[in-house]
This record gives structure tokens, sequence and C-alpha cells, in this order.
């Protein structure tokens, strides 16, 4: 039987089977076994296992579990991403502990993981929940080959469902005119025409202050962001450059705003010292203290909405109703986007596609009408 035996660097036999096995002690005491089909395969291994532990990673035993490295992992990148997607993060891996929590993750394999997926979407679940959960359980298993604790990301061989979108559900032109009208008098009556002519997402709205408002350039400031920690919420900056941004206001917009800002300055008098100064919201609660978004959102908004005789949407959905209103009426894409605050046009384009038919139509008229022509009704 063949053998060599270095001085620390482990050792190296032929087993009967004809395999080649090297052995190491770990720092802990314990000793780890590692196969290959030949001397130098195997050799190979150990360098790189041995090329680890010189660099303070410890190798798998094999006995680490699903559940106990996603504990773990979930653990690690909560430093890494804002404290919204750690939320998502946890809330999707606790179905995939569930599923594989007690599996050595060692053992887990891409036919398992594909027939759970699979068996979600028979039980109801929603392939764009499906799709994010995926995601999200691909980038745990990316890290794990990283720190060498599995071979293979099997999450990778896995095909998972197809991503997409709920529909979105926007008001035409005439419903956001009845709600403007209903909302007057109302407390947040400024919030809406805000809303609806620059596409500023919930978080961003409620986060804003006075001093995020120019009145003479009739220019706003993105700066901030609402976030929800789970629980409670906490102010951050936006997660993105392109989320911090400047929007030049509509008239009507900024006469809303100079409007409610007299609204308040009389009501903060009247409250005296139980008016929080700690922040100088535009849209704070009765105490001048940060309006909690799921509140207004599940409660007052739907509230408004059934007042108006309008359909219950999502609060969110004013958001496009703002971008699909400025793209069907000419706003160039890439404007839009920055205004709404995406990253890429491609992005813009993938959410508000269907809004580019009219585009091209309107585009054909001018065309139509640079070489001479006249616009024509098809007959």
């Amino acid at each position: 039987m063949a053998k060599r035996r270095g001085n620390n660097t482990g050792t190296v036999t032929q087993r009967e089977d004809g395999r080649w096995m090297a052995r190491i002690t770990l720092p802990s005491g314990k000793r780890k076994s590692i196969y290959g089909k030949t001397r130098k395969d195997t050799q190979k291994k150990l360098r790189e296992v041995l090329n680890d532990l010189d660099q303070g990673l410890l190798p798998a035993d094999g006995r680490q579990t699903v559940e106990q490295y996603l504990t773990s992992w979930l653990e690690t990148v909560k430093h890494e991403i804002e404290p919204s997607s750690h939320l998502r993060y946890t809330y999707h891996m606790q179905r995939v502990k569930k599923e594989f929590g007690t599996l050595p993750l060692s053992k887990l394999n891409s036919q398992r993981i594909q027939q759970f997926y699979s068996r979600l979407l028979e039980e109801g679940l929603a392939q764009t929940t499906v799709n994010t959960m995926h995601r999200v359980f691909k980038h745990a298993l990316t890290d794990a080959v990283r720190l060498r604790l599995i071979p293979r990301n099997q999450a990778e061989l896995v095909k998972p469902p197809r991503y997409e979108p709920a529909p979105k559900q926007v008001l035409s032109e005439a419903q956001v005119l009845k709600l403007l009208d209903a909302v007057k008098g109302d407390s947040l009556e400024a919030l809406y025409p805000l809303v609806l002519s620059t596409g500023m997402r919930e978080g961003e709205l409620f986060a804003l202050q006075w001093e995020d408002i120019d009145f003479d350039k009739g220019i706003l400031h993105v700066r901030h962001n609402m976030q929800d920690i789970g629980p409670g919420y906490r102010m951050a900056k936006p997660k993105s450059r392109s989320s911090r941004r400047t929007i030049t206001l509509a008239p009507l917009a900024l006469q809303a705003l100079r409007e409610h800002r007299q609204r308040q300055k009389i009501e903060r008098e009247s409250l005296g010292d139980v008016w929080d100064k700690t922040y100088d919201f535009i849209f704070p609660n009765q105490f001048g203290r940060h309006k909690i978004p799921t509140w207004f959102i599940s409660d007052e908004f739907p509230r408004l909405l059934k007042k108006a005789g309008l359909p219950i949407i999502h609060f969110h959905d004013l958001r496009h109703t703002a971008a699909t209103l400025l793209l069907s009426n000419g706003v160039h894409l890439k404007v839009a986007s920055e205004m709404l605050g995406y990253s890429d046009v491609s992005i813009t384009l993938r959410i508000y596609g269907h809004v580019l038919p009219n585009m091209q139509q309107n585009a054909a008229d001018v065309a139509n009408r640079l070489i001479g022509g006249q616009d024509m009704d098809p007959q």
C-alpha cells in the first residue's frame, strides 16, 4: 500500500477500495478525511484545505445543518444589507429552514430543491414569491461555496419559476382628479399632488423635512428614507445614488406645500411644547413625530379612497400612476427614470413597458408632422 507522511501537512494513503485518502488534524483537535481518485488529486485537495487553514477558514465537518448555516448566514449579512432587506431575507428563509432544516448542508442537492419549489407552487404560493425566495437562497449558498463549506451551489442548477410581477393598478386622469377633490381639507392634502406629480416612494415622503424643499427654486431634495426595521422605523439615507435625487416640483404641488406649511405652523404654535421638534417633518403625526407608514397605508388611505368612490388600491400604486401618466403624456423615459429614482432606464422599461405603445403612436404623429404631413385618422 502506497503511503506518504509529511510533517504537519497531513497523511495521504491508498485505501483497499483503490481510493486515496488524506487525513489532517484540525485546530479543534478533530480529524478530517479528504478523498480522491488519485494521489495527485488527493494531494491537491489537501493543499487547498491546508491553505484555507492558513487563512483561518475551517473546513466543514459535514455535520452543519441547513438551518444552522442559514441562521449564521442571516446574522452575518445583517451588517451588509438594509434592515428592510434583512427582514425579507429572514421571512423567505423560514420556509427553507422548515423544509431542509435538519438536513446536513453537504447533503443538499438540486433535485430536492427543485421538488420543494414545485410543491410550493402546487400549494398556491405565488411564482414571484418562490422566485424571490430562490434568489435569496442562491445568495446564501454562494457564500457557503466561498467559505468552502460546500463544493458547489446546488441552487444554481435549479430552474426557478418565472418572475412575474403583479399587475399594476393605476388611476386614470379622471380618477386622479376625483382623489384630489376628495382630499381637500385633509391634514395630508398636500401629500397627494406631491406623490402624483413626482412618483416618490412612501418611505421617502414620510421622511421629508422642510429643509428638503427649496421654495425659491421650486425643487425638492430626496435625502432620507423611512425604513421599516421590524419592529419600528428609522430615518436612513436612500440605499442607492439614484434614489438620492433632486426633483423639480410642479407648480400645483409647490403651492400645496406652501399652504400645508402655513397650516402646520398654526398647529405647532397651538400645541407648544407638546410638538416634537427633534425633526421638522413635512408629513408628521399629530405631535410632530414621524408618521407610521403602515398605519397610514392600511387605514387612512383606504378610507380616503372610499370617500372618493375609487377602487381600493395600494398607496404604492400612486407611484405607478404618476409614472404611467408622465410617460403616456410624452415625458422622456430618462427624465421619468431620474424623477422616480431608478438606477437604470431598463428598469423603468421593464416595469412600464405597457405604456410604450401610446408613446410610439405619439412619436409617429410627431414624425408625420415633421415631414410636412397632417395627423390622419385611420380608416
